[in-house]
């Protein structure tokens, strides 16, 4: 019993690095959803951005 006791201490008191691990796997599987999800959205807004600037570029 004292030892289990002990058992849920330490973990409880230990760094958890591992759990930061998972946590970036899921943003990055979040952020990889909503890429996939708003990709047309996202190469339609790059493509307006780059034509801007190599418009203002030609013009100076």
């Amino acid at each position: 019993m004292k030892n289990g006791i002990l058992r849920v201490k330490r973990f409880l008191t230990e760094d958890q690095e591992g759990i930061g691990v998972v946590e970036v796997i899921l943003i990055l599987l979040v952020l990889v959803g909503l890429v996939l999800i708003f990709k047309d959205q996202i190469v339609s807004l790059a493509r307006s951005i780059f034509s801007n600037i190599t418009s203002q570029v030609d013009a100076v």
